[in-house]
């Protein structure tokens, strides 16, 4: 039977990451996945439940989590309420926080290696952590930034840094939702530390890079970039696929669109080949 535990753990500056992992009780003791979500995502969004019933129902563990400035509370897990968190997160926070995940997966799990997949954003963060963490055994980043300055306007910076805040828009909500200027702060303070392309070609375990060839939020190109920034990697592409695959949120249907089932197959294929 399937099982899904909640947990939460103390993040490092201060607020909670609550988590999820799914699991088959029939069958714990097999590899681990941790999911890593983008911008103005959230463990709960669409249709990442039943992407992670998927994966444990062909023998893995998976494990979501919210970072801890994402904005969203235990109270109102299925959308982003707490914008004054979310203005404050950081890339480097997000860093921090997959590290706790990791260590607490490694600790407690009864895992030694574990496998990041990483949408969008969470791609460009798994890819730096992949290059430099030792117990990250495989690497799958779905729709993938290169570059974290790509997630908003450069001509907005000069507005950011006189008024200390810009917004963003949730295309899906219509909502504005603020970016403080800690954010452009920690990216230009940490450039060498948070250059995605140079951690891709520092990567030394097998990768599969997935992306929609109708992506318009994340070009196609940008898979090619990491594709040949690290040439060892596999690079699939979806034909037709949008950014989430063809996913939405709030997702009613109990099947996972045809575009998002793919990636979940290929994606399984490729780590069977590893195991």
């Amino acid at each position: 039977m399937i099982h899904q535990e909640q947990f939460s753990l103390m993040g490092p500056h201060g607020k909670p990451i609550y988590g999820d992992l799914t699991y088959d009780d029939k069958n714990t003791n097999v590899p681990l996945l941790i999911f890593v979500h983008g911008f103005k995502g959230f463990k709960d969004w669409g249709s990442h439940q039943l992407v992670a019933r998927h994966f444990v129902q062909n023998g893995f563990r998976f494990l979501k989590f919210n970072f801890s400035y994402a904005g969203v509370s235990a109270e109102r897990p299925g959308e982003i309420s707490d914008l004054d968190s979310f203005a404050d997160n950081t890339f480097s926070r997000e860093m921090a926080d997959l590290e706790v995940i990791i260590h607490h997966a490694v600790t407690y799990l009864g895992v030694s290696k574990v496998t990041l997949i990483g949408h969008s954003r969470g791609g460009g963060i798994s890819i730096l952590k992949a290059a430099r963490h030792p117990h990250v055994a495989a690497l799958i980043t779905w729709s993938s930034i290169v570059d974290f300055r790509s997630l908003w306007k450069k001509q907005q910076e000069e507005e950011w840094r006189r008024n200390g805040r810009i917004h963003v828009l949730n295309a899906r909500t219509g909502e504005r939702m603020p970016l403080n200027i800690g954010l452009l702060n920690d990216y230009e303070n940490n450039q060498k530390q948070l250059d995605i392309l140079e951690a891709a070609r520092q990567i030394r375990i097998p990768w599969l890079i997935v992306h929609g060839t109708d992506d318009i939020n994340v070009p196609f190109d940008c898979a090619q970039q990491l594709s040949n920034a690290q040439p060892q990697s596999r690079l699939l592409s979806i034909k037709d696929a949008n950014h989430v695959f063809g996913s939405n949120h709030p997702y009613a249907a109990e099947t996972l669109p045809p575009a998002l089932l793919q990636v979940c197959e290929k994606s399984i294929r490729f780590l069977t080949g590893l195991i």
